[in-house]
């Protein structure tokens, strides 16, 4: 796969591009903003966007969709949980970035855990992740050895469950059973800052004790 991570709008989240190299179909993940920036630096690659997908439903990772679904027709894919979080699009936005974003994007379809999301010959695993949020999703590319985590788990630490829906003890099992139970060696790529490791982070992230039942050195 190709992997172009572009970090976007005013709370600096990142947005990936994830191209399939043998036919040039694509998927974008959480366009937070720019739009228009995100649908160049895919033309600039040769690919074609056939599916937006949003992590979760927060502000600053799905800001962008309605304007890229505009300009590509490419479907706006969510998990039903985040439905409540989505609906506050214009409340939140008003609060943390002053402006009116307008209504929500429409979701055209709804992500299932366990289920495959493909594009041209490659593919990308849904594991139901909440925690942040109560529909997060983390997206697993197994050929290219890389999980997509949204806000989740970052490098040294963990998303923020404070805020509606979230809850911190199920973020730390989603993480335990649906990210640590990957081999060390997939890359862990975040909604904001530096990747890092599935290994990294079961031997450092000072939030996982050596008490888990997941945890090795």
């Amino acid at each position: 796969m190709v992997v172009e991570t572009l970090v976007v709008g005013p709370l600096q989240a990142n947005c990936y591009i994830v191209g399939c190299e043998q036919t040039g179909a694509a998927v974008v993940i959480d366009p937070g903003d720019e739009p228009q920036r995100i649908e160049a630096k895919v033309g600039q690659l040769n690919l074609r966007l056939e599916q937006i997908i949003g992590t979760h439903a927060h502000l600053d990772h799905i800001l962008g969709v309605q304007g890229l679904h505009e300009a590509t027709g490419a479907p706006f894919l969510l998990h039903r949980l985040e439905e409540p979080v989505l609906a506050g699009l214009q409340e939140w936005t008003r609060l943390w970035l002053g402006y009116d974003p307008g209504p929500p994007p429409t979701v055209d379809g709804y992500l299932s855990e366990g289920e495959v999301v493909a594009f041209g010959e490659c593919e990308l695993e849904v594991r139901l992740t909440p925690g942040h949020s109560p529909g997060s999703v983390s997206l697993v590319d197994h050929e290219g050895r890389t999980v997509f985590v949204g806000d989740l788990l970052f490098y040294g630490s963990i998303g923020r469950s404070d805020l509606p829906g979230g809850d911190h003890a199920t973020l730390i099992r989603s993480v335990e059973t649906q990210i640590f139970t990957l081999d060390d060696d997939y890359a862990v790529l975040t909604g904001h800052g530096p990747a890092t490791t599935v290994g990294r982070e079961r031997r450092t992230n000072p939030f996982f004790r050596r008490g888990s039942g997941l945890w090795r050195p």
